[in-house]
């Protein structure tokens, strides 16, 4: 059996020291997906949305693992992309108006048949409320800023500041959707201890 480390194998897109913003290329990768709306901290549809794609996904890895192509590999970390209508009107002060794509990276050798194939597994087995609203797709956020922040999600402003301050001072405009990279189960995770990578795709001013 194969065993394959796809942070180590994407590291550049998964890896960023404290302290430091890096430029990116992040190339077209498969996703599991989401799409919602509404505060992540009340919204039952988001914690749904999350458990939903933690059961494919690791369904897809066992499936993946034990019975079809005999390759090993953990499950990638929970990503987000949070946006409204109008940015103008973002603000950590009205989350009830957020829109959002939670997704979980997959290798390159998972396939829609695959998906499709786990999903009516899981459908029989346990059913998450979610379940019909996950989509297999590919998303590609190209040249981007990201930098790492530590603690809890409330308090990633200052974070974002640096990031939006960095990209300007390197002569590139915000472009496209902020991404953010849960590395760990924030579900099990202490506030103080969550590590998020925060990702902003930029373009030439």
């Amino acid at each position: 059996m194969d065993t394959i480390d796809l942070k180590k194998k994407f590291a550049p897109f998964y890896s960023v020291r404290k302290g430091q913003i890096k430029l990116v290329d992040v190339p077209e990768m498969n996703y599991l997906a989401i799409h919602g709306e509404g505060d992540p901290n009340t919204s039952v549809e988001y914690q749904q949305a999350v458990e939903a794609l933690y059961s494919i996904a690791y369904a897809i890895k066992f499936k993946i693992k034990k019975a079809l192509l005999q390759i090993d590999y953990g499950v990638m970390p929970l990503e987000g992309q949070w946006w409204t209508d109008d940015m103008k009107d973002f603000s950590t002060d009205d989350k009830k108006s957020w829109k959002w794509t939670m997704a979980i990276m997959q290798p390159d050798f998972v396939t829609a048949t695959i998906v499709n194939l786990c999903l009516q597994e899981v459908r029989l087995k346990k059913d998450p409320p979610m379940l019909d609203k996950i989509f297999f797709g590919k998303f590609k956020d190209g040249l981007s800023a990201q930098i790492l922040h530590t603690g809890p999600y409330a308090e990633e402003a200052p974070t974002i500041e640096k990031l939006h301050h960095f990209i300007s001072e390197e002569g590139y405009s915000l472009t496209g959707k902020h991404r953010e990279i849960y590395l760990g189960d924030p579900r099990r995770t202490a506030p103080e201890k969550l590590r998020t990578i925060l990702r902003q795709p930029v373009t030439p001013s």
